[in-house]
């Protein structure tokens, strides 16, 4: 198993529910999530930005 770091721009969505499941289905497409959070949030670009640690099992 391995542990990264990555950062993800996700596109604001119209309610918190479909951000979330967003920003949940970005991330698993790393790996598995242990922790996230949105580091900060561009109202022009209509972005947040979210930092996680996923893990991957190698083969």
């Amino acid at each position: 198993m391995t542990t990264h770091f990555i950062t993800a721009e996700i596109d604001f969505q119209e309610t918190p529910s479909e951000l979330l499941e967003a920003i949940e289905t970005e991330l698993k497409k790393q790996g598995e999530p242990l922790r996230w959070a949105v580091t900060s949030v561009d109202v022009e670009e209509q972005k947040a930005t979210v930092e996680a640690v996923v893990t991957t099992v190698k083969s």
